[in-house]
């Protein structure tokens, strides 16, 4: 059996009476690689606009736009210059405002990156701070040790690799966080605090329906910027306890923005990046005066075996239900290695990719969709050194500064690059092998990856079982994992050899051909299966 084509979709998102959030699919958008309108390569915000039916027939409730502010590049825009302004690499404010227009046209919510852990180095702030100006206090200067102040205030490491530190000509040092061209705020000052208050408005009064909030674990530091007194690289998403992130003075900022979210009409919602060392912790940024969701990191780095799986979704759960929050599901992003290529590559992890896509949708609560998973792209390993631009790559000891393969841009058609990306190039070189995957190859195939995300959406949608609410795991064999959703069973196979089980119901969509004897069913290995019982 192959996945059966789901019902018609339907355009606009359904109501929710607890918060469309709960269990949204929410399509994350590169902007930089999503689709160019005039031929420089790069994506920008007039070519995700003539794209944005393809969204709305894949059957996604809201797309996810990456920084696309004024910003001198150093950190692919998450070094902000002006949050006020679209850069012209991706055009301009009327173009963002057509944007959320012609989305909110097609049935789309749209929720914007908003970077309030740091500021770009060309921000006038931190060029005021640099001449001496009162500025400074908007940041972290601090004297250095050493006989001279020649060295590092502490021992804080980047994570984009190095010191945390960079010494001004003044020789003083300024906090960074990640690269040096990303100085951090000083979240204790008010000035900063009023300052993103009105950033926040501004882009609500636009019409934006929330903000995906960089860092949201970073703002607040440790009083006194104590040492760590371990030499360790700091990672964005790991388990480590440090005193530059997830320190509980953040929680103030975030019921103070979920104030003004509140204030604004159509259920506007905060999205919290946080970092956190257990979904405990991470579930104090979604109790109820707090943000809507928080990107659940456990799930995105669970190993594919049944057991560390059903154990991370139940933490995950178990976490956010008892702050009365939905969970969110993520599989890649614009920071990680494409899961397609995590699970093993080629025909295995494309496998498994397909099965934990379905596994992530038949879960409660929110999904997040990463441009291009729904094709099952895999990580461009093989980039030339020199089209590199991820900065932790010229770090060199950060981590691992690969994260240009999964920003590739997307193939939409044709049978040589750039692949209808644009009238031009593309920044990134795509690989020859991409032509089998575009959007136009796809569609219509009824084995393409494309095609079971359509149907699987669809089914989402139209199956009141699904989305938000309870799930039930039932007993099934070693290395499957069986669970029910009021009307619906999913079943994951995660062995590579297949497996055998009576037929729990009716086959609607399954990732590879079932094999059927009498009342059991055959499930192939690395294969998910949803049945209507």
């Amino acid at each position: 059996m192959t996945q059966e084509l789901a019902p018609t979709l339907r355009n606009q998102p359904a109501a929710h009476s607890a918060g469309w959030w709960r269990d949204a699919v929410i399509y994350q958008v590169y902007v930089r690689s999503f689709a160019d309108s005039d031929g420089d390569g790069i994506g920008d915000l007039r070519g995700i606009r003539e794209r944005l039916p393809y969204l709305a027939g894949l059957g996604v409730d809201a797309v996810w736009l990456t920084p696309f502010y004024a910003s001198p590049q150093a950190d692919g825009g998450y070094d902000v210059a002006d949050y006020r302004a679209v850069d012209p690499l991706f055009g301009d404010l009327s173009d963002a405002d057509d944007l959320v227009r012609e989305a909110h046209r097609l049935g789309l919510r749209v929720i914007v990156d908003i970077v309030p852990n740091h500021t770009s180095d060309r921000h006038v702030w931190f060029q005021a701070a640099l001449a001496g100006g009162k500025e400074r206090e908007l940041y972290h200067f601090r004297p250095g040790k050493g006989v001279d102040g020649e060295l590092p205030p502490n021992d804080w490491e980047s994570v984009f690799g190095g010191p945390a530190w960079t010494r001004t000509a003044a020789g003083d040092w300024y906090l960074h966080l990640f690269a040096p061209e990303q100085p951090d705020l000083n979240w204790d000052h008010p000035a900063v605090r009023e300052e993103f208050e009105s950033i926040l408005r501004f882009w609500l009064d636009l019409g934006v329906d929330g903000f995906r909030i960089d860092v949201a674990h970073g703002m607040v530091k440790a009083e006194g910027l104590p040492d760590i007194g371990l030499s360790e690289q700091a990672k964005l998403i790991g388990a480590q306890v440090l005193p530059f992130f997830d320190q509980d003075g953040v929680h103030e900022i975030h019921r103070s923005w979920r104030r003004l979210l509140d204030s604004y009409d159509g259920e506007r919602i905060g999205v919290a990046e946080a970092w956190a060392p257990s979904s405990e912790r991470l579930a104090m940024y979604v109790r109820p005066d707090e943000l809507h969701q928080a990107f659940n990191f456990q799930f995105l780095t669970c190993d594919w075996e049944a057991e560390a799986m059903r154990a991370v979704i139940d933490d995950s759960l178990a976490a956010t239900t008892s702050v009365g929050a939905p969970t969110t599901w993520v599989l890649s992003n614009h920071d990680v290695v494409r899961h397609t290529t995590r699970y093993g590559g080629g025909e295995r992890g494309l496998r498994r990719a397909r099965a934990a896509a379905l596994l992530t949708l038949a879960l409660p609560g929110s999904t997040y969709i990463y441009q291009g998973e729904e094709l099952g792209l895999p990580e461009v390993e093989n980039l030339p050194d020199a089209v590199r631009q991820d900065p932790a790559f010229f770090r060199g000891d950060g981590q691992d500064g690969m994260r240009d393969g999964c920003r590739v841009p997307l193939p939409w058609s044709g049978e040589a690059a750039p692949y209808g990306f644009g009238p031009g190039s593309s920044w990134l070189p795509q690989p020859a092998s991409w032509k089998d995957l575009s959007v136009e190859a796809q569609t219509g195939d009824p084995r393409s990856t494309l095609e079971l995300y359509r149907s699987a959406l669809a089914l989402r949608q139209d199956l009141p079982g699904l989305g938000d609410g309870e799930m039930e795991w039932l007993d099934g064999p070693a290395g499957v994992l069986v669970f029910r959703r009021p009307g619906l069973l999913c079943t994951l196979n995660t062995l590579a050899v297949e497996a055998e089980l009576p037929v729990p119901g009716r086959p609607v969509l399954a990732t590879a051909a079932l094999e059927f004897t009498g009342g059991t069913v055959r499930i192939p290995g690395e294969t998910c299966v949803w049945w209507a019982v």
